[in-house]
Protein backbone atom coordinates (compact mmCIF):
# COMPACT_ATOMS: atom_id res chain seq x y z
CA UNK A 1 0.00 0.00 0.00
CA UNK A 2 1.13 3.73 -1.03
CA UNK A 3 -0.27 6.81 -0.57
CA UNK A 4 0.18 10.45 0.01
CA UNK A 5 -2.74 13.06 0.67
CA UNK A 6 -4.24 12.90 -2.53
CA UNK A 7 -4.09 9.22 -3.77
CA UNK A 8 -3.82 5.96 -2.15
CA UNK A 9 -2.64 2.48 -4.17
CA UNK A 10 -3.32 -0.93 -2.92
CA UNK A 11 -0.80 -3.91 -4.79
CA UNK A 12 -0.70 -7.92 -3.89
CA UNK A 13 2.87 -8.94 -4.77
CA UNK A 14 4.55 -12.11 -4.73
CA UNK A 15 8.20 -11.29 -5.14
CA UNK A 16 10.57 -8.95 -3.55
CA UNK A 17 11.47 -7.29 -7.04
CA UNK A 18 7.98 -5.92 -7.37
CA UNK A 19 8.64 -3.82 -4.63
CA UNK A 20 11.19 -1.64 -6.01
CA UNK A 21 8.56 0.02 -8.29
CA UNK A 22 7.09 1.33 -5.10
CA UNK A 23 10.10 2.63 -3.74
CA UNK A 24 10.17 4.83 -6.37
CA UNK A 25 8.71 7.93 -5.56
CA UNK A 26 10.29 8.66 -1.92
CA UNK A 27 7.03 11.35 -1.34
CA UNK A 28 4.47 8.81 -0.68
CA UNK A 29 4.39 6.41 2.41
CA UNK A 30 4.91 2.98 1.64
CA UNK A 31 3.75 0.10 3.95
CA UNK A 32 4.77 -3.40 3.27
CA UNK A 33 2.32 -5.69 4.94
CA UNK A 34 4.32 -9.60 4.84
CA UNK A 35 2.01 -12.57 5.95
CA UNK A 36 4.49 -15.46 6.77
CA UNK A 37 7.95 -15.13 7.53
CA UNK A 38 9.18 -16.69 4.30
CA UNK A 39 12.86 -17.49 3.57
CA UNK A 40 16.07 -16.68 4.63
CA UNK A 41 17.18 -15.30 0.89
CA UNK A 42 13.47 -13.10 0.40
CA UNK A 43 14.61 -11.26 3.79
CA UNK A 44 18.09 -10.75 2.17
CA UNK A 45 16.67 -9.33 -0.71
CA UNK A 46 14.18 -7.11 1.26
CA UNK A 47 17.23 -5.97 3.33
CA UNK A 48 19.06 -4.34 0.32
CA UNK A 49 15.77 -2.70 -1.16
CA UNK A 50 14.85 -1.12 2.16
CA UNK A 51 18.29 -0.58 3.92
CA UNK A 52 17.40 -3.11 6.91
CA UNK A 53 20.06 -4.45 9.08
CA UNK A 54 20.78 -8.07 9.45
CA UNK A 55 20.95 -8.56 13.21
CA UNK A 56 16.85 -7.61 12.41
CA UNK A 57 15.91 -9.23 9.55
CA UNK A 58 17.71 -12.00 11.93
CA UNK A 59 15.53 -11.27 14.54
CA UNK A 60 12.37 -11.64 12.51
CA UNK A 61 13.16 -15.18 11.88
CA UNK A 62 13.20 -16.02 15.50
CA UNK A 63 9.40 -16.54 16.69
CA UNK A 64 10.01 -16.07 20.21
CA UNK A 65 11.70 -12.62 20.92
CA UNK A 66 10.47 -10.66 23.66
CA UNK A 67 8.77 -7.26 22.42
CA UNK A 68 11.49 -4.62 21.98
CA UNK A 69 12.69 -1.76 20.34
CA UNK A 70 15.96 -0.97 18.39
CA UNK A 71 17.27 2.41 17.08
CA UNK A 72 19.10 1.42 13.72
CA UNK A 73 20.10 4.58 12.49
CA UNK A 74 17.82 5.09 9.25
CA UNK A 75 15.83 2.55 10.58
CA UNK A 76 14.13 1.60 13.77
CA UNK A 77 12.88 -1.99 14.58
CA UNK A 78 9.87 -3.00 16.53
CA UNK A 79 9.11 -6.24 18.16
CA UNK A 80 5.56 -6.70 19.27
CA UNK A 81 2.74 -9.40 20.38
CA UNK A 82 -0.32 -9.65 18.91
CA UNK A 83 -3.40 -11.60 20.83
CA UNK A 84 -6.29 -13.19 19.67
CA UNK A 85 -8.55 -15.99 21.11
CA UNK A 86 -8.87 -19.02 18.38
CA UNK A 87 -10.66 -20.23 21.10
CA UNK A 88 -7.41 -20.20 23.31
CA UNK A 89 -5.07 -17.38 23.97
CA UNK A 90 -2.57 -17.01 21.18
CA UNK A 91 0.45 -13.90 21.10
CA UNK A 92 1.36 -13.58 17.60
CA UNK A 93 4.62 -11.96 16.66
CA UNK A 94 4.70 -9.10 14.84
CA UNK A 95 7.93 -7.38 13.77
CA UNK A 96 8.40 -3.76 12.28
CA UNK A 97 10.43 -1.47 10.26
CA UNK A 98 10.43 1.96 10.56
CA UNK A 99 12.11 3.85 7.76
CA UNK A 100 11.61 7.66 6.81
CA UNK A 101 9.26 6.83 3.89
CA UNK A 102 7.65 3.05 4.66
CA UNK A 103 6.89 0.60 7.09
CA UNK A 104 7.18 -2.48 6.90
CA UNK A 105 5.07 -5.28 8.98
CA UNK A 106 5.61 -8.79 9.16
CA UNK A 107 3.27 -11.31 10.26
CA UNK A 108 3.26 -15.08 11.18
CA UNK A 109 0.19 -15.84 9.55
CA UNK A 110 -2.99 -14.00 7.64
CA UNK A 111 -4.99 -12.18 9.66
CA UNK A 112 -4.86 -9.02 11.49
CA UNK A 113 -6.05 -6.23 13.16
CA UNK A 114 -5.65 -3.41 10.86
CA UNK A 115 -8.36 -3.62 8.72
CA UNK A 116 -10.14 -0.88 10.23
CA UNK A 117 -6.83 0.97 9.16
CA UNK A 118 -6.13 0.05 5.94
CA UNK A 119 -9.89 1.56 5.70
CA UNK A 120 -8.88 4.85 7.24
CA UNK A 121 -6.53 5.49 4.80
CA UNK A 122 -8.55 4.32 1.55
CA UNK A 123 -11.17 7.05 2.69
CA UNK A 124 -8.83 9.38 3.88
CA UNK A 125 -9.99 9.96 7.43
CA UNK A 126 -7.62 10.69 10.55
CA UNK A 127 -4.72 11.87 10.16
CA UNK A 128 -2.89 9.04 8.18
CA UNK A 129 -3.00 10.14 5.06
CA UNK A 130 -1.14 13.92 5.39
CA UNK A 131 1.19 12.11 8.17
CA UNK A 132 4.60 10.59 7.44
CA UNK A 133 5.33 6.65 8.39
CA UNK A 134 6.32 7.34 12.52
CA UNK A 135 2.26 8.39 12.59
CA UNK A 136 1.64 4.94 10.15
CA UNK A 137 3.50 2.97 12.73
CA UNK A 138 2.30 4.87 15.77
CA UNK A 139 -1.05 3.95 14.04
CA UNK A 140 -0.36 -0.24 14.01
CA UNK A 141 1.12 -0.21 17.49
CA UNK A 142 -2.56 1.21 18.77
CA UNK A 143 -4.09 -0.97 16.53
CA UNK A 144 -2.09 -3.78 18.13
CA UNK A 145 -2.40 -2.31 21.74
CA UNK A 146 -6.13 -2.00 21.39
CA UNK A 147 -6.56 -5.65 20.81
CA UNK A 148 -5.69 -6.39 24.20
CA UNK A 149 -8.47 -5.00 25.81
CA UNK A 150 -11.05 -7.07 24.23
CA UNK A 151 -8.68 -10.24 25.21
CA UNK A 152 -8.69 -9.11 29.11
CA UNK A 153 -12.12 -8.35 29.38
CA UNK A 154 -13.09 -11.77 28.21
CA UNK A 155 -10.84 -12.79 30.75
CA UNK A 156 -13.10 -11.17 33.19
CA UNK A 157 -16.20 -12.10 32.27
CA UNK A 158 -14.68 -15.74 32.39
CA UNK A 159 -13.60 -14.93 36.40
CA UNK A 160 -17.07 -13.60 37.03
CA UNK A 161 -18.95 -16.76 35.65
CA UNK A 162 -16.51 -18.45 37.95
CA UNK A 163 -16.99 -16.64 40.71
CA UNK A 164 -20.56 -17.21 40.32
CA UNK A 165 -20.27 -21.23 39.74
CA UNK A 166 -18.13 -21.43 43.32
CA UNK A 167 -20.78 -19.53 45.27
CA UNK A 168 -24.12 -21.59 43.70
CA UNK A 169 -21.75 -24.61 44.46
CA UNK A 170 -19.15 -25.38 46.47
CA UNK A 171 -18.33 -28.91 45.35
CA UNK A 172 -17.65 -28.00 42.04
CA UNK A 173 -14.00 -28.58 41.18
CA UNK A 174 -12.70 -25.17 39.01
CA UNK A 175 -8.84 -25.23 40.09
CA UNK A 176 -8.03 -26.60 36.16
CA UNK A 177 -10.15 -23.47 34.96
CA UNK A 178 -8.93 -21.23 37.22
CA UNK A 179 -4.90 -22.47 36.54
CA UNK A 180 -5.56 -21.84 33.07
CA UNK A 181 -6.66 -18.08 33.14
CA UNK A 182 -4.18 -17.43 35.35
CA UNK A 183 -1.70 -18.80 33.22
CA UNK A 184 -3.04 -16.64 30.40
CA UNK A 185 -3.32 -14.10 32.32
CA UNK A 186 0.97 -14.44 33.20
CA UNK A 187 1.51 -14.88 29.40
CA UNK A 188 -0.66 -11.56 28.56
CA UNK A 189 1.52 -9.88 31.40
CA UNK A 190 4.91 -10.60 29.84
CA UNK A 191 3.64 -9.02 26.63
CA UNK A 192 2.34 -5.89 27.94
CA UNK A 193 5.05 -5.04 30.08
CA UNK A 194 7.63 -5.10 26.72
CA UNK A 195 5.13 -3.23 25.28
CA UNK A 196 5.07 -0.89 27.64
CA UNK A 197 8.65 -0.13 27.64
CA UNK A 198 8.64 -0.12 23.63
CA UNK A 199 6.37 2.84 23.17
CA UNK A 200 8.37 4.07 26.33
CA UNK A 201 11.50 4.40 24.03
CA UNK A 202 10.32 4.84 20.90
CA UNK A 203 8.41 8.31 22.57
CA UNK A 204 11.82 9.51 23.78
CA UNK A 205 13.58 9.05 20.36
CA UNK A 206 10.63 10.24 18.30
CA UNK A 207 10.77 13.42 21.16
CA UNK A 208 14.07 14.94 19.53
CA UNK A 209 12.45 15.94 15.96
CA UNK A 210 10.94 19.01 16.43
CA UNK A 211 9.31 18.47 13.11
CA UNK A 212 7.47 15.66 14.49
CA UNK A 213 5.05 15.05 17.04
CA UNK A 214 4.42 11.87 16.44
CA UNK A 215 6.00 11.55 20.49
CA UNK A 216 2.63 12.56 21.73
CA UNK A 217 0.65 10.31 20.13
CA UNK A 218 2.90 7.60 21.50
CA UNK A 219 2.65 8.51 25.27
CA UNK A 220 -0.83 8.49 24.37
CA UNK A 221 -0.52 4.38 23.47
CA UNK A 222 1.33 4.22 26.53
CA UNK A 223 -0.85 5.03 29.19
CA UNK A 224 -3.12 2.39 27.16
CA UNK A 225 -0.62 -0.08 28.22
CA UNK A 226 -1.09 1.29 31.29
CA UNK A 227 -4.95 1.04 31.63
CA UNK A 228 -4.25 -2.79 30.44
CA UNK A 229 -1.75 -3.89 33.05
CA UNK A 230 -4.13 -2.26 35.89
CA UNK A 231 -7.24 -4.24 33.94
CA UNK A 232 -5.31 -7.16 34.35
CA UNK A 233 -3.71 -6.94 37.73
CA UNK A 234 -7.62 -7.00 38.85
CA UNK A 235 -7.81 -9.72 37.05
CA UNK A 236 -5.20 -11.73 38.57
CA UNK A 237 -6.01 -10.58 42.29
CA UNK A 238 -9.65 -11.79 41.38
CA UNK A 239 -8.51 -15.35 40.26
CA UNK A 240 -6.33 -15.73 43.07
CA UNK A 241 -9.01 -14.82 45.55
CA UNK A 242 -11.56 -17.43 43.60
CA UNK A 243 -8.88 -19.90 44.22
CA UNK A 244 -8.61 -18.74 47.79
CA UNK A 245 -12.65 -18.91 48.18
CA UNK A 246 -12.42 -22.33 46.32
CA UNK A 247 -9.72 -23.80 48.59
CA UNK A 248 -11.64 -22.23 51.93
CA UNK A 249 -15.38 -23.62 50.54
CA UNK A 250 -13.24 -27.30 50.31
CA UNK A 251 -12.06 -26.85 53.75
CA UNK A 252 -15.05 -25.68 55.32
CA UNK A 253 -16.66 -28.86 53.85
CA UNK A 254 -13.79 -31.02 54.96
CA UNK A 255 -14.25 -29.70 58.50
CA UNK A 256 -18.06 -30.33 58.37
CA UNK A 257 -17.26 -33.74 57.45
CA UNK A 258 -14.75 -34.58 59.66
CA UNK A 259 -17.00 -33.35 62.49
CA UNK A 260 -20.10 -35.37 61.84
CA UNK A 261 -17.24 -38.34 61.81
CA UNK A 262 -16.11 -37.27 65.40
CA UNK A 263 -19.11 -36.71 66.62
CA UNK A 264 -20.61 -40.72 65.53
CA UNK A 265 -16.94 -41.70 66.50
CA UNK A 266 -17.65 -39.80 69.72
CA UNK A 267 -21.07 -41.81 70.49
CA UNK A 268 -19.34 -44.68 69.57
CA UNK A 269 -17.08 -44.58 72.54
CA UNK A 270 -19.23 -45.21 75.60
CA UNK A 271 -20.88 -47.70 73.41
CA UNK A 272 -17.95 -49.53 73.13
CA UNK A 273 -17.14 -49.29 76.54
CA UNK A 274 -20.07 -50.85 77.80
CA UNK A 275 -20.18 -53.42 75.50
CA UNK A 276 -16.18 -54.38 76.39
CA UNK A 277 -17.30 -54.16 79.98
CA UNK A 278 -20.33 -56.71 79.80
CA UNK A 279 -18.23 -58.55 77.37
CA UNK A 280 -15.80 -59.94 79.80
CA UNK A 281 -18.00 -62.92 81.36
CA UNK A 282 -16.68 -63.03 84.44
CA UNK A 283 -18.41 -66.01 85.89
CA UNK A 284 -21.36 -64.91 88.44
CA UNK A 285 -20.96 -68.36 90.46
CA UNK A 286 -17.59 -67.24 91.59
CA UNK A 287 -18.30 -64.06 93.30
CA UNK A 288 -21.50 -61.73 93.79
CA UNK A 289 -19.08 -58.75 92.37
CA UNK A 290 -18.62 -60.68 89.24
CA UNK A 291 -21.35 -59.79 86.75
CA UNK A 292 -24.31 -60.13 88.57
CA UNK A 293 -26.38 -59.09 85.36
CA UNK A 294 -24.99 -62.55 83.32
CA UNK A 295 -27.75 -64.68 84.39
CA UNK A 296 -30.66 -61.80 85.11
CA UNK A 297 -33.09 -62.15 82.92
CA UNK A 298 -33.48 -58.63 81.52
CA UNK A 299 -29.76 -58.36 81.49
CA UNK A 300 -29.26 -58.06 77.70
CA UNK A 301 -32.51 -55.39 77.33
CA UNK A 302 -30.69 -53.50 80.11
CA UNK A 303 -27.38 -53.24 78.57
CA UNK A 304 -29.06 -52.63 75.59
CA UNK A 305 -31.11 -49.91 77.12
CA UNK A 306 -27.63 -47.97 78.91
CA UNK A 307 -26.15 -48.14 75.62
CA UNK A 308 -29.44 -46.41 73.55
CA UNK A 309 -29.94 -43.62 76.38
CA UNK A 310 -25.83 -42.89 76.51
CA UNK A 311 -26.34 -42.60 72.72
CA UNK A 312 -29.28 -40.15 72.94
CA UNK A 313 -28.09 -38.35 75.95
CA UNK A 314 -24.72 -37.56 74.19
CA UNK A 315 -26.67 -36.48 70.93
CA UNK A 316 -29.01 -33.96 72.94
CA UNK A 317 -25.28 -32.83 74.57
CA UNK A 318 -24.02 -31.88 71.30
CA UNK A 319 -26.92 -30.27 70.19
CA UNK A 320 -27.38 -27.90 73.47
CA UNK A 321 -23.69 -27.34 72.38
CA UNK A 322 -24.54 -25.72 68.93
CA UNK A 323 -22.19 -29.11 67.02
CA UNK A 324 -25.18 -30.55 66.17
CA UNK A 325 -27.53 -28.61 63.94
CA UNK A 326 -29.58 -26.09 65.70
CA UNK A 327 -28.47 -25.40 69.38
CA UNK A 328 -31.56 -26.46 71.93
Amino acid sequence: MTYDADRVDEHSVDHVSELELLRDDSAKVTWVNIDGHGDRETFSQMGELFGLHALALEDVMNLHQRPKFEDYGETDFVVLRMPSMTPHLDLEQVSMFVGESFLITIQERPGDCFDALRDRIRKNKGQVRRRGSAYLAYSVLDAIVETFYPVIERYGDQLEELETRVLANATENVVPEIHAIRHDLRMLRRSIVPTREVLSAMARADAGDPQDNTHIFLRDCHDHTVQLLEALDTNRELASSLMDLHLSNVSMRMNEVMKVLTIIATIFIPLGFLAGLYGMNFDGHVSAWNMPELRWRYGYPFALGIMGLTAIGLVFFFRSKGWLGKGS
